[in-house]
């Protein structure tokens, strides 16, 4: 239990709430680095999984999938515990009783996991596995058992919600420091957003519609932010180099006729 007395050396002392607040951020940061290193690890395996595809290795690719199944579960509980402490650092308050620490984080990590209903096998992460994997025999044809429309959707899923920066306009995947709001999730160039900051007292998102309020201290550069502007980069070439092969195919086969 926090002590009320002054310390020695004078000061205030730290609020209870506080420590928790900045004990949470620290947890968060750390779990955050975990899930940006297993995101790696996931593109990785995808690229092992597209080589041993090209040498008709089937065997060794689905058992590679299933790994990728493992790691994605592993993957989302990390990401329900990081929402877990961050809520409860944001309300936690000190009551009369001590508190089960352990039950409040289980019973936030339950309610976040319960929000979610996705299964592994269904997750937007391993749908881009299957669709990388497939594209290698099978490019611009849909997966058995879908529709060409569900393709394009699921192979793009993305949590970058916009793809320009709404002031400089350039698209996310050329800005030079992406940055991101904390609230609204909304990606931005670093220098943009912070000159449009400091010249407005109530700086608005500038992105249409949304209604949030930024400060400089609420936008921040965001390590999985990096990783997904990369994953969106490489399929942007992964598509051209699709059309590109398409193409050519099409233009054989208008010769031969």
């Amino acid at each position: 239990m926090a002590s009320t007395s002054a310390p020695r050396g004078g000061g205030e002392v730290p609020s209870t709430s506080g420590i928790m607040t900045t004990s949470a951020s620290m947890l968060c940061s750390e779990n955050q680095s975990l899930i940006v290193e297993m995101r790696k690890v996931f593109n990785m395996m995808k690229e092992i999984a597209v080589d041993l595809e090209r040498e008709n290795e089937s065997a060794k690719v689905n058992e590679l999938e299933n790994t990728v199944a493992e790691l994605l579960a592993t993957y989302e509980d990390c990401t329900y515990q990081t929402s877990a402490i961050e809520s409860v650092g944001n309300t936690y308050q000190p009551g009369a009783e001590l508190t089960d620490f352990k039950k409040l984080l289980n019973d936030e990590f339950m309610k976040f996991k319960g929000n979610k209903s996705s299964a592994p096998q269904n997750h937007p992460l391993l749908r881009q596995f299957r669709e990388a994997v497939w594209n290698v025999h099978h490019s611009g044809q849909p997966m058995p058992g879908e529709e060409h429309e569900d393709i394009v959707m699921t192979s793009t899923q993305s949590t970058i919600l916009n793809i320009t920066c709404p002031l400089s306009g350039k698209p996310i995947t050329e800005l030079a420091e992406p940055v991101c709001g904390v609230d609204c999730k909304h990606v931005y160039e670093k220098k943009a957003i912070m000159g449009y900051i400091s010249i407005n007292a109530q700086a608005k998102c500038p992105v249409t519609g949304c209604p949030r309020y930024l400060r400089q201290d609420k936008v921040v550069s965001d390590p999985l932010l990096l990783v997904e502007i990369e994953e969106m980069r490489s399929m942007s070439k992964e598509n051209m180099t699709a059309t590109l092969v398409e193409d050519f195919t099409m233009t054989d086969d208008e010769e031969e006729d």
